[in-house]
């Protein structure tokens, strides 16, 4: 079986959305996440729905999600490190591998009926932690596959892959779920990782490996740089911001359709299924709209947009009204992080590039763990219409106030010349 070639030495001029297919290397490897991503989404959904079954806490049904995202923010930063001082895809590798004994291990533990509300934690919190390791060294790979010209695009069809598996995967797993149990979705989950792993195990990048640093001055020096540097250090705050506010929809939406909507486990999926079409849409537009209008207006558009859904989604009632919240919802997220991540990647110098996008997904996806957190808490305390409707207010508020105190960057500020 042959290995999978690195980009051309001389590639040809920035072409389309589209342009990034013609390496085979991220044609194959956007394929393999494609399918990876849609067996994580699988899971999630039943995670999510599992924990309504096994808790009435609308607290535990968020920290399914704030699991997801904990190990991001804890683990996050040296995983990055790792990213930069070890060969990336020897990295995405053993990550992989990890999550997928991981996954089998949920999936034995729910057929065989001995799961329990804490236990459902732990199994997420440890694929979360390969999340977290395979994260940093996955998105700064990209410049591995693709050319300098194409990064931008390459980024949006990621994301499109990811969108792809949300539109797909949350009315899969409501049917797998409705036909057999919550342990299906654990093994479909649990087998998505082994196209990756293949293809991961066939890819050669072509590059020479790093030079290895002592891990805490590697950390030291990731963090040092984004400190310095006035343009990542807006990225960082408006990506906390932005994840603490969205973390609202995620993390109560299992208890909307279970207890506002009267819903069962298909229309959770079709709900999740709307967010992820609504996301394919924006990434699709996400890329020449930020062009033309910049990164700003996109995170303006995306914020109020986000807002707005979580607010038509506390006063929603049926699966018809709130169907068009989850679209916009969908939208707006796409919109944002895509516009951060494309800012933090053009602004990082390729030697600490994992330790850069590392920090960034600390912060951002640590926002959203304490964001799962708070507004479970606060669901609880008063009720979910209210923690909608706060998160929707967190929103806009903060965007109101951040706009003037860390502006998104401007087109050239602190910009890594192209190598």
């Amino acid at each position: 079986m042959p290995a999978l070639p690195p980009p051309e030495p001389n590639p040809r001029p920035p072409g389309s959305t589209f342009a990034p297919f013609r390496y085979p290397a991220f044609r194959a490897i956007w394929i393999a996440n494609l399918w990876s991503s849609l067996g994580a989404t699988i899971q999630s959904v039943g995670a999510a729905w599992l924990m309504t079954d096994l808790s009435h806490s609308h607290q535990m049904v968020a920290l399914v999600q704030a699991s997801t995202t904990i190990p991001i923010m804890l683990f996050g930063v040296p995983a990055g490190a790792i990213a930069d001082n070890f060969d990336r895809r020897r990295v995405m590798l053993t990550a992989q591998i990890g999550m997928f004994i991981a996954a089998t291990a949920l999936a034995l533990a729910t057929w065989a009926d001995s799961m329990t509300p804490w236990l459902l934690l732990a199994f997420t919190l440890l694929i979360g932690i390969g999340t977290a390791l395979n994260s940093p060294a996955w998105q700064a790979s990209v410049r591995q596959q693709v050319a300098p010209g194409d990064l931008p695009q390459a980024i949006s069809l990621n994301s499109i892959s990811f969108n792809l598996a949300r539109s797909v995967g949350p009315a899969l797993g409501g049917l797998l779920i409705s036909l057999w149990s919550v342990s299906l979705a654990f093994a479909v989950n649990a087998v998505s990782f082994i196209g990756m792993i293949v293809v991961l195990w066939r890819w050669n990048p072509g590059t020479p490996p790093p030079a290895r640093d002592r891990m805490l001055p590697a950390i030291a020096l990731g963090l040092r740089f984004c400190a310095s540097s006035p343009a990542l250090r807006k990225v960082l705050v408006r990506g906390a911001a932005l994840g603490f506010g969205m973390a609202g929809y995620q993390a109560l939406m299992p208890n909307v359709v279970r207890d506002v909507l009267h819903g069962d486990e298909l229309d959770f999926g079709i709900l999740l299924g709307a967010f992820g079409v609504g996301s394919i849409i924006a990434a699709l537009f996400v890329t020449p709209a930020r062009r033309r209008w910049g990164s700003e207006a996109m995170m303006m558009v995306s914020t109020i947009g986000f807002a707005l859904a979580l607010l038509m989604l506390a006063q929603s009632h049926t699966l018809l009204i709130a169907l068009p919240a989850t679209l916009l919802a969908g939208a707006g997220w796409v919109s944002g992080l895509t516009s951060l991540n494309v800012a933090m990647q053009m602004r990082s110098p390729d030697a600490i590039l994992g330790r850069c996008l590392s920090i960034y997904q600390a912060v951002t996806f640590g926002g959203m763990a304490l964001g799962s957190a708070g507004w479970g808490m606060l669901a609880d305390w008063r009720d979910l219409p209210f923690a909608l409707h706060a998160a929707g207010a967190f929103l806009l508020l903060s965007y109101g106030l951040l706009r003037w105190l860390a502006p998104m960057p401007g087109p050239q500020e602190g910009r890594i010349a192209a190598t």
